[in-house]
């Protein structure tokens, strides 16, 4: 009984043409051996499952073929079939992962000294070569570079970048592509065709995804599915085996999660699934999603939703926990599913712009009558307020002047006395201070020696434009003059008439002794005049020079 073959093997590649997505290297290849322009050394590199090592076969069998070298092998003389058994002499296979120390190359390198045993090259194929050690890369340079005429050799590796770069430059280099989704669908459905199984396409959809590009992991999992599934390959079963979320329950999460519904069973539902796992089948069914132009999803949706699964895998590797981390996710994809674009923003506010247009001709319509009556009340409330003003102001003069009179008082209390006892406030308007001054005798002398602190006093407190006007003011009766004056001197009686000079001068801008706070008080010399003269020659003055009794007593006069 013939043991059954697996399907990675089964239906392994044996020419050019059977390669899967690599057209572009197996045309190279093929012309290659066409026109007989052959390098000395090969290296393939690429994704595992590509087709490297089945394109190294391939073309080590090109080589050793009776007819080579030619891009199409005969496959019936003995060279084709031995490599096709893998039992041909001149083509050495080393696994450098498990060979990859110096005695092993040194030992590949006596291979290189004797000539193929039937056929016209001998082909060294070294795969994995990138897990050579630094001496034993070193050991291979020489003969690598300049290998005898019938000595060819291939490297395969999938991690190019490990290799020295001394190693690179003696090969020519063929990068293996990752090969597309709809070519290894059609491989498989062929497959399974030739095998006489039922499947469905989505399954082989699903089998492709799983196996991320890979061929041979492809195959593998197919071989897996063809069992499980009993001879019928379907979706569900398929996402049984794989432990992957079914595509029916993800439409139904995101269908969800687009109308803004319930989380809660979806979150029941998951709790099966490791939360990596659930977000890789997130981004791979969005990208599907996104491929086929599905209508349910915006651009800006999609960009959303995959911020917020790269934000979510950031979380899990800071060891998040998987449970809030799913519940955050989705909660987000919720809230950025139903924020509004600009452009829908935009929109709505036109649409209510266009709406309104009669409204906001009722409510300019009203707001123009209130800014009238508002307008009228404003007027009432300025007249009013102007009226109390008036009053405060009024109210306000008096203990304006009162603080002057303290002032004054700090000044000089005697100062301050005089001031208080013999100037009184008239009024104060428009920059204006009124006085009426009763002041005789001494206080009238001290008055006048310091009018110019009472200007700086009312500078002070009523302000640098402020100016005075004072009118005299008569007692009432006699008994009033003997109770507020002390009796009269000769001084006494000359500093009265002096005050009269002063506080009976009249301009046209001023009542009393000073015209203006800035000008200077100007006697009336006439009246001066006269007065004087009468006390030179009264009778107290007299006997005042005769009480000195001085040897030559002048002859006092005024002038005239």
């Amino acid at each position: 009984m013939n043991e059954r073959q697996v399907l990675a093997l089964k239906y392994r590649p044996k020419r050019f043409d059977d390669l899967i997505g690599q057209d572009t290297i197996s045309t190279t290849l093929s012309l290659a051996l066409d026109t007989n322009r052959l390098s000395h050394a090969y290296l393939f590199s690429g994704l595992r499952g590509s087709g490297k090592t089945s394109t190294a076969r391939i073309m080590s069998k090109a080589l050793v073929c009776d007819n080579g070298p030619t891009s199409k092998p005969c496959e019936v003389c003995q060279n084709c079939e031995s490599a096709n058994g893998s039992k041909h002499l001149d083509i050495i296979e080393m696994d450098a992962a498990s060979n990859r120390g110096i005695d092993d190359i040194k030992e590949l390198i006596e291979h290189t000294k004797y000539k193929p045993a039937s056929a016209k090259f001998k082909v060294f194929i070294i795969d994995e070569v990138h897990m050579l050690t630094t001496p034993a890369f070193n050991a291979l340079l020489k003969t690598l570079e300049e290998p005898p005429s019938f000595v060819k050799f291939i490297l395969a590796t999938t991690d190019p970048l490990k290799l020295p770069a001394t190693i690179l430059s003696r090969t020519q280099h063929f990068r293996f592509k990752k090969i597309s989704d709809s070519n290894i669908i059609h491989h498989l459905s062929h497959i399974l065709n030739l095998e006489n199984i039922q499947f469905e396409k989505e399954a082989l959809s699903v089998l492709t995804r799983a196996g991320q590009g890979s061929l041979r992991d492809t195959l593998t999992l197919l071989d897996q599915a063809i069992i499980f599934s009993k001879g019928i390959i379907t979706q569900s079963s398929v996402t049984d085996m794989l432990g992957m979320i079914d595509p029916e329950f993800i439409d139904k999460i995101f269908d969800t999660i687009l109308v803004k519904g319930d989380i809660h069973p979806i979150l029941h539902d998951l709790e099966n699934y490791e939360i990596g796992q659930v977000l890789d089948e997130f981004t791979i069914y969005l990208k599907h999603k996104m491929l086929s132009n599905d209508s349910r999803f915006e651009l800006y949706i999609y960009d959303r939703f995959f911020r917020i699964i790269a934000d979510s895998k950031h979380l899990l590797a800071l060891n998040s926990d998987s449970g809030f981390v799913l519940i955050l996710t989705l909660s987000k994809m919720i809230e950025a599913a139903n924020t509004k674009t600009v452009e829908e923003i935009l929109h709505e506010a036109q649409n209510i712009q266009v709406n309104t247009e009669a409204v906001t001709q009722e409510v300019k319509r009203v707001i123009k009558e209130e800014k009238t009556k508002e307008a009228t009340k404003e007027l009432s409330k300025h007249l009013e307020k102007s009226e109390i003003k008036t009053e405060q102001k009024e109210d306000n003069s008096e203990l304006v002047f009162q603080k002057l009179v303290e002032n004054i008082y700090k000044k000089s209390y005697d100062l301050g006395e005089c001031f208080e006892n013999n100037f009184k406030l008239a009024s104060y308007e428009n920059n204006i201070l009124k006085i009426n001054s009763s002041a005789t005798g001494e206080c009238r002398t001290l008055l006048y020696n310091n009018f110019s602190h009472i200007k700086e006093f009312v500078y002070e407190v009523f302000g640098e434009n402020t100016e005075l006007e004072f009118e005299k003011v008569k007692k009432k009766t006699i008994d009033e003059i003997e109770k507020n004056t002390i009796k009269a001197t000769p001084t006494n009686e000359i500093g009265s008439m002096i005050e009269d000079i002063e506080l009976n001068t009249q301009t046209t801008t001023s009542s009393g002794c000073v015209a203006g706070m800035n000008d200077v008080v100007q006697p009336n010399l006439a009246q001066a005049e006269v007065n004087i003269e009468d006390v030179l020659n009264s009778k107290m003055t007299n006997t005042a020079i005769q009480l000195f009794q001085p040897k030559n007593p002048p002859k006092i006069t005024s002038k005239s």
